[in-house]
Formats: C-alpha cells, sequence, structure tokens
C-alpha cells in the first residue's frame, strides 16, 4: 500500500473515531424567532427530534430526562424516538417530565419500521437513504407510542390539526406523517391559516413539497427534524448531504422559507441519535433546541 493510501486510511480511520465520540456530545442549542404579535410574551420551545433511542443508551435518557429543567411552555417532537421495542418503556421514562407539557407531535419513519444495515458509502454517493415500505422489514410498536403520547395530551399531528392554548396565546398546528416514506397527505390540513395568534406546521422530514404547501397556506413557523443536520459534515463546509432534498445550507439550525408570496420561519432539528447501524456524527453534535418566540417587533 503507498503513502497516499495510508495516509488517506489513517485520517479516514481518525475521522470515525472522532464520529463515535462525538456522537456522545449532546448539546442544547438556544435559538430566539421574531414571530409573535407585538406585545406578546415570549413563548419556549423545546424542539426535540431524531432520538433513534436503544435501551442501552443510558447517558442519552438521563440527558433527554434532564431538558424538563428547562421549563419550556410547548414540546415539539418532531419523529424518530425509538429504534426497537425494548426501547419504548425507557422512552418515555426519560420524557415522563415533559410528557406534562403543552406538546406536539409526528412520526418520522423509525417511529414505523425498525433500522437495518445500510451501506454508508452508497449513503453518501445518493444523498439520501432508501425509503423501504413496511413490507421490507419489520415494524416497531408505533400505536403504543401514539396512545402514550395522546394519553399525556401531547397533540398527534399526522395529517392532522389541533390547538394549543400556550402561554396565554392560541397557537393553530397542522402537521404531515412521514414525507420520506410517502406517508404524507398534505391535502388533508391544507388551506389559509387559521384565526389563531400563531400558525406551526410541523413534519419530520423537510421536504420542499411540504414547505411549500405551508408557507403558501401561511404558515408563521415551521419544525421538522430527519436531517441529522447531515450527520457526516466538513469543518468550515459543513453538510455534504440533507436525506431529502433541502439544500446543505438550511440542513439544521433556523432558516426562513418562501412560497406563494409568503415566508416561514423554518427550524430544522440536527437530532439526538444515529441509526445504530452508523452510530457516528462528525463536526455535527446530537442536539436539543430551546426555540424561544419573540414578539415581531423584537
Amino acid at each position: 500500500m503507498g503513502r497516499t493510501a495510508l495516509t488517506g486510511a489513517a485520517v479516514a480511520a481518525a475521522g470515525l473515531t472522532w464520529g463515535v465520540t462525538e456522537a456522545h456530545l449532546f448539546t442544547l442549542r438556544r435559538v430566539e424567532v421574531p414571530v409573535l404579535p407585538a406585545g406578546a410574551d415570549p413563548i419556549r420551545v423545546l424542539h426535540i427530534s431524531d432520538i433513534h433511542l436503544l435501551a442501552r443508551q443510558r447517558r442519552k435518557q438521563e440527558w433527554v430526562a434532564r431538558l424538563a429543567d428547562l421549563d419550556p411552555d410547548l414540546v415539539v417532537n418532531t419523529g424518530d424516538n425509538f429504534c426497537a421495542d425494548d426501547a419504548l418503556a425507557p422512552l418515555l421514562d426519560s420524557l415522563g417530565d415533559l410528557l406534562e407539557r403543552p406538546g406536539v407531535f409526528i412520526f418520522g419513519s423509525n417511529d414505523y419500521l425498525k433500522p437495518d444495515f445500510r451501506n454508508p458509502f452508497s449513503y453518501l454517493l445518493y444523498g439520501r437513504s432508501r425509503a423501504d415500505s413496511a413490507e421490507d422489514h419489520p415494524e416497531l410498536d408505533h400505536e403504543s407510542l401514539r396512545r402514550a403520547f395522546t394519553s399525556a395530551g401531547w397533540l398527534d399531528l399526522n395529517d392532522r390539526q389541533g390547538r394549543l392554548e400556550v402561554a396565554g396565546r392560541t397557537i393553530a398546528f397542522r402537521g404531515t406523517d412521514d414525507a420520506h416514506h410517502h406517508r404524507d397527505h398534505y391535502e388533508r390540513v391544507a388551506g389559509p391559516a387559521a384565526d389563531a395568534d400563531l400558525n406551526i406546521g410541523v413534519t419530520h422530514a423537510p421536504y420542499l413539497r411540504i414547505l411549500d404547501a405551508m408557507t403558501a397556506d401561511g404558515m408563521d413557523m415551521i419544525f421538522a427534524g430527519h436531517t441529522h443536520g447531515g450527520q457526516v459534515c466538513l469543518p468550515f463546509k459543513g453538510a455534504i448531504i440533507t436525506n431529502c432534498d433541502i439544500d446543505p445550507a438550511r440542513v439544521k439550525g433556523l432558516s426562513t422559507h418562501e412560497a406563494g408570496g409568503n415566508a416561514a420561519w423554518l427550524h430544522v432539528s440536527a437530532g439526538l441519535g444515529t441509526s445504530p447501524f452508523a452510530p457516528y456524527r462528525t463536526f455535527c453534535r446530537p442536539e436539543a433546541s430551546l426555540v424561544t418566540l419573540l414578539p415581531r417587533s423584537a
């Protein structure tokens, strides 16, 4: 093997080693968004996504449990919660205090289907993972997860709409089921924005067809996950791929989206986990976000 090949192999090995380490460096990101009516008090939104929990991941469970100390007014969960049925109880234990807060949720592909091995090089080559059907591998116990969330009072926004009173303000929500596996049916919730203090759209995967439709209908803000922030990123450059058709510059964090003559704030969470078959993150730490909604005048 030549010197160049040896150097490349050493760099790849070092990158993989760091990526496995970085996948456990959980981070809280704080964001402010001027989206509320003038004079409104701030609303603290905890955005959690892509936990991909396994029962053995005790450190992640403990970190998620401590998020309740942030005292959020609202929890937005954008899916991909667990990877195995025996992780359901640990997941609900970790979310226990947060389930006592007002919340909304949608499902991602890995709330429905158990993950399987994928060639990471094909993922990097094509820029997104294959969208399998339930016939390809077994389903997770997503209905037990749904019952647990709804019995706690969280709104199920999978192709549904709903309203919550949060911090003295009326928020109208609409959401879609998982767009990555083509379970989304936006036409079931489509239409002009509701008469409310704030209109929020929620979806798992930020595909442009969903972002365009929600923005054109007048959503003030959209929450999404799925991308893992690119998961394997480059220093200074950022994400290489997005696992959907959004551009890499908006693969995580706060941005804006325009469609139909309207503009909406978009917040994409880089998420807290990974597939158990790709347990690494490079220059993209796992995260939850405390999104503080402020008056537009701010």
